[in-house]
């Protein structure tokens, strides 16, 4: 039930290729919203493929905020995203609108929604600097086993290539001596100050998914990927924010140890997992009101699901 006290929230979270981002960009031109991202990745300027950045067409007319803003060697936590979120959510609801937000990174609207606060620790350069030295020689994928193996809850929502947040999580453990995760539990301090309604989007066959991530990446080489990513290779641009999937997976072909079409089929794998490991993580979130969808739905079927699912919400 809503609670008539508080700013209304709307939220759209769901894995990636679900649909997320033409839902909530329909339901905010419905309601008189806009949208506000909630996107690790998205937030880097140069990186529009991969990222699946929202088009002009599929913006629906409706102002998009936090997306393509911040360079990429600049590191970005979850406290900035909230202290920045909470600015725009702020700025829409003293426009008279409703702020919608919408992504795949569950840590995000998490951290956001649910009014967490985090202890940021210090930070250790050095440490750092020793961090990404070892992901370089032995791969992101051992220093994320090594995040694993002392914070197992934060190692579970973050992907092996998000270096920038393995790295965080690891040096907060190093410099205080607790885990990323104890913090956060500890972090709820205060009540949220908004009343939201959170909608996630599923699929009742996972190989619908699948098979959506597939077909996304195919298009996403046709509107050029391996271009987009062989320019940030060439100015050595992987080392953060260029660890996302989609154009780590390439380094092979660039470096030619792998053909292009190997790599592809390595992108797909890794999306594939990813959005596993975000339905892992959304499905711990009991607030969440899911939407399931059939190998046949229409968006416009979805969308009037979704449209019911805020009416109840709200008594409407």
């Amino acid at each position: 039930m809503a609670n008539s006290e508080k700013p209304f929230v709307l939220a759209v979270a769901g894995p990636t290729a679900s649909g997320k981002t033409a839902l909530g960009a329909a339901l905010a031109a419905e309601y008189g919203g806009e949208v506000i991202s909630a996107d690790s990745m998205q937030i880097y300027k140069g990186m529009d493929i991969a990222s699946a950045k929202p088009t002009v067409g599929e913006m629906q007319g409706v102002p998009h905020h936090l997306i393509d803003f911040l360079d990429r060697e600049v590191s970005f936590s979850a406290a900035d995203y909230v202290k920045l979120a909470r600015e725009r959510i702020d700025d829409v609801l003293g426009r008279e609108r409703l702020p919608v937000i919408v992504g795949g990174t569950g840590l995000y609207i998490d951290s956001l929604l649910e009014n967490i606060r985090f202890s940021e620790g210090g930070s250790d350069e050095s440490y750092r600097r020793e961090l990404y030295d070892f992901a370089e020689k032995m791969g992101n994928e051992a220093l994320h086993s090594r995040l694993a193996a002392i914070d197992p809850k934060a190692a579970e929502g973050i992907h092996p290539n998000n270096l920038v947040r393995v790295v965080r999580a690891m040096e907060v453990y190093h410099v205080t001596g607790r885990t990323f995760s104890e913090l956060k539990a500890e972090s709820r301090l205060e009540e949220t100050p908004y009343d939201s309604l959170i909608i996630g989007l599923d699929f009742a066959d996972r190989q619908v998914l699948y098979s959506r991530i597939n077909r996304r990446v195919d298009e996403m080489v046709k509107a050029g990927l391996v271009e987009e990513a062989h320019a940030l290779w060439q100015e050595r641009g992987m080392r953060t924010a260029a660890n996302a999937i989609g154009y780590k997976e390439l380094i092979p072909y660039f470096e030619n140890e792998m053909s292009l079409d190997d790599c592809i089929d390595k992108i797909k794998q890794e999306t594939r997992r990813y959005a596993k490991r975000q339905l892992t993580w959304f499905r711990k979130n009991k607030r969440i009101k899911w939407i399931i969808i059939g190998e046949f739905d229409k968006k416009t079927e979805i969308f009037e699901k979704s449209k019911k699912c805020i009416a109840n919400y709200r008594n409407v």
